[in-house]
């Protein structure tokens, strides 16, 4: 990792962070044990009015995804955490304080989650070990199906996360447990289009974190340690690594990016990794073994 601050590779975030909330699913629940405290952002925009508006080449593809004009406050973001028995909290990186929502209970499936993302309007969408695909509230927890096919093109398992776009929005990447490389999911057609296999070629089976600048990072453990990719979103090369102590035989792992720092959940274990000191410190252990991490795009830089 370089020695110095994180820096976008593709653009300048288009403006600061804000908070995630929905109330995706019915009314949104009052009870202090599951309010986030954070406001909804319900601002839509069509594809091909953005594309329009760009004048974009039309082999530029956009996938159909909420655009945020603006981010209030990003200290008010949180990161979402899913354990291993569907257990939803929040973490605040500043108070290192997790807070209980509720444990999610998905339709028709006897599959438990693999991994999480987390878009800006407070959607989870959440990979499980069946390869399917399910839209969570962070505000409440209520989840329910979606019309993504599980194991499209060979893609069963997968780390997640979203980075942010030029235009504005934001995309959601996976990367293949199965070294599959690179792929993005659209969330309005639920299709998986493939991107690259990484370049160099990587064995391992990675999380995603990533920035509102359009920043994608990768957390791979290994036998004896993990790797800590910079990746190109657009091409999948590796544009950075570093080989990072915190590591070894994970069975529940996940990382999440927020205020310059990268948080990396591995076995229960909560360690918080500076880029620029490339500096790893455990912080404390988390309620419960973290599967999924997912933080807004507007989460701080």
């Amino acid at each position: 990792m370089r020695s110095q601050r994180v820096v976008a590779v593709m653009w300048i975030a288009f403006a600061a962070a804000c908070g995630a909330r929905t109330g995706l699913l019915g009314p949104e629940e009052t009870d202090a044990s599951v309010d986030s405290g954070l406001d909804v952002h319900d601002a839509k925009k069509d594809t091909a009015d953005v594309l329009d508006a760009m004048d974009a080449p039309e082999d530029v593809v956009f996938p159909d995804v909420p655009i945020i004009s603006d981010c209030p406050d990003a200290g008010d973001t949180l990161v979402y955490l899913l354990g291993t028995g569907s257990e939803l909290y929040s973490f605040e990186p500043t108070t290192l304080k997790f807070k209980h929502i509720n444990t999610i209970s998905c339709p028709q499936t006897t599959s438990g989650p693999n991994s999480m993302a987390v878009t800006r309007s407070g959607i989870a969408f959440t990979n499980f070990n069946s390869g399917e695909l399910f839209e969570v509230s962070t505000a409440n927890g209520a989840c329910k199906a979606t019309t993504y096919q599980p194991n499209q093109k060979g893609w069963t398992t997968y780390g997640m996360g979203y980075a942010g776009n030029a235009d504005g929005g934001e995309t959601l990447y996976v990367s293949g447990f199965s070294n599959q490389g690179l792929a993005m999911i659209d969330t309005t057609s639920f299709t998986l289009v493939p991107i690259s296999q990484y370049q160099p070629p990587s064995q391992f089976a990675c999380e995603l974190t990533g920035t509102g600048a359009g920043e994608l990072y990768g957390f791979c453990p290994f036998g004896s340690g993990a790797y800590f990719f910079q990746i190109d979103p657009a091409t999948a090369k590796i544009l950075d690594s570093h080989q990072l102590s915190t590591g070894g035989k994970a069975f529940a792992w996940a990382f999440a990016f927020w205020g310059g720092d990268f948080w990396l959940f591995l076995n229960g274990n909560v360690t918080k990794y500076d880029p620029v000191t490339q500096v790893e410190t455990f912080v404390k252990q988390a309620p419960v073994q973290i599967v999924g991490a997912g933080v807004s795009t507007c989460a701080p830089l």
